[in-house]
């Protein structure tokens, strides 16, 4: 088990690397912010050069690979690190140097058991991405597909479970400081992290989830995941469909190649819909990165590390907050929040309503264009305080993810709003699943299940009182109270009662 002091060596070196990037500035001015923790960054930054501009996303990289990972979690928690930090977090690319290929060469026929031969006909050396975690390579089948291959970095398992166990040890020690820090749950988050970072070290866990998607996703034929090669995946090696497209981050090539842009924009926004409100599995990755326009304005998605997940009760709150707030029923919205329990009931239901109205009105008066889901969001972030709302990781996951497809819908089409794609599409989703008919159809779905679960409710009876006939019934037994002495004396004491009736039966006999 590592020591407290290895924890403390550990932060102080990441310490002092943040605080050359004036990472930490924010912290130290912070009234919010614990009194220890303020002092703890001042002292980090004792005699470095602090910068005018933090430079957040860059002290991440300069610390190493589960920085970078975790500085794109903090990017979902404005709360926790301001929406400054938050919004140089994203920009948080994992670029890095690549691994030689001789080394990946060899892990991969570690991983797989046999020559790199026996599976591909060529692999290029040079990889078309380095990440933190993994790197890309092109390379051809045996039977002449073009195909992706991720690696993982050799030793990255390792690197990231030591810094894992640093940063779960220094969240305890936040969290144990109380006020503030506890309703923020940095331990929750960190272990939300860590969940995100382990399904990421296990590649065919990262290919399971692109096999859900690509199932979920089989109604929208315009959004293309591609398939995964199982026979040449394994937990450290993960080969799928080579996706040759045009990145959308590259507006103008996009427009080169003759693509509807406004098309690609509205396909993004509704296939992201379909993954977190009708399906509750969505890509939580969807930076333009890892979006490529394919003929016939498709686009393809890859790298699905991260993925997020909400159940069916979540959804149908989410879909109500979202209406609620595109309609103006604030009163609702906060009824909903309570319901979740989101909020502590010992709060004014009303004067939640009253707060949320704070928010959403001044954005009703602006054209439908100049809305945006993602200020609307970070808005409700600042009466959470006020109202003692515990962080919801699975949420925040999602908002961070709202807020990247509007922005890579909106450099597609500047005029194109989250809002006005999905109030039609959340609309009917509710209708679908709050109307009349839904609830119909929900309580013949229960009751079918029920009468189904019948025949084996009458068998289980039947075992435990069976019908008459068969072996004759057991006659009753006189009721003899059990002498209980416990241990070795119990069989001391029948031995000893056997030998004395033993003994009187043989004296009886020989008179």
């Amino acid at each position: 088990m590592t020591t407290s002091v290895v924890h403390l060596w550990r932060l102080l070196k990441w310490g002092r690397t943040l605080a050359r990037h004036g990472a930490l500035t924010g912290i130290e001015r912070d009234p919010n912010a614990p009194a220890p923790v303020r002092r703890l960054a001042r002292i980090a930054r004792i005699g470095a050069r602090v910068p005018a501009v933090p430079r957040y996303a860059d002290a991440f990289q300069a610390i190493g690979p589960a920085a970078i990972k975790l500085g794109q979690t903090l990017a979902t928690r404005p709360d926790l690190v301001g929406d400054v930090a938050a919004h140089d977090l994203l920009r948080l690319q994992d670029a890095l140097p690549a691994v030689p290929f001789p080394v990946i060469r060899t892990a991969m026929e570690a991983s797989f058991g046999r020559p790199l031969a026996d599976l591909y006909a060529s692999v290029e050396e040079t990889p078309v991405g380095a990440a933190s975690i993994a790197q890309v390579h092109r390379a051809v089948t045996t039977e002449g597909r073009t195909v992706a291959v991720k690696v993982l970095r050799p030793g990255v398992e390792e690197d990231f479970l030591r810094d894992l166990d640093t940063y779960q040890w220094a969240a305890a020690q936040l969290e144990g400081i109380g006020g503030e820090a506890m309703r923020l749950r940095p331990r929750l988050t960190i272990e939300t992290f860590k969940r995100w970072t382990t399904r990421e070290l296990n590649l065919r866990r990262e290919a399971a989830s692109a096999s859900e998607l690509a199932e979920n996703m089989m109604a929208e034929s315009d959004f293309v995941v591609p398939a995964i090669d199982w026979q040449r995946s394994t937990g450290k090696v993960m080969t799928l469909e080579w996706i040759d497209g045009i990145k959308l981050s590259n507006r103008a090539a996009l427009v080169a190649a003759g693509h509807d842009t406004a098309r690609l924009a509205q396909t993004l926004v509704r296939a992201f819909l379909r993954q977190a409100i009708a399906d509750g599995f969505f890509h939580a990755d969807m930076h333009q990165g890892n979006l490529f326009a394919l003929p016939g304005d498709r686009i393809a998605a890859i790298d699905f590390g991260i993925m997020g997940r909400i159940d069916r009760r979540a959804r149908v709150w989410l879909a109500e907050i979202l209406y609620g707030l595109i309609t103006g029923n604030y009163k609702r919205v906060a009824e909903i929040h309570f319901e979740a329990g989101y909020v502590p009931a010992y709060h004014d239901v009303n004067e939640f309503a009253t707060a949320l109205r704070a928010v959403g009105e001044p954005m009703r008066g602006l054209p439908v264009k100049d809305m945006s889901i993602g200020t609307m969001l970070d808005s409700l972030f600042t009466i959470t305080r006020d109202f003692d709302m515990a962080t919801q990781p699975h949420l925040l996951l999602l908002q961070k993810t709202m807020v990247m497809v509007e922005g890579v819908a909106t450099s597609l089409d500047p005029d194109i709003n989250l809002w006005d794609t999905a109030q039609p599409f959340i609309e009917e989703w509710i209708r679908s699943e709050l109307g009349p008919e839904a609830a119909i159809a929900d309580r013949i779905i229960l009751d079918v299940r029920t009468l189904t679960r019948l025949p084996d409710l009458v068998r289980r009876i039947e075992a435990h009182f069976p019908p008459a006939g068969g072996a004759p019934p057991t006659p009753p037994l006189r009721d003899i109270q059990v002498v209980r002495l416990g241990g070795g004396w119990r069989y001391a004491a029948v031995a000893a009662m056997t030998a004395l009736a033993s003994i009187g039966a043989t004296v009886l006999l020989l008179r």
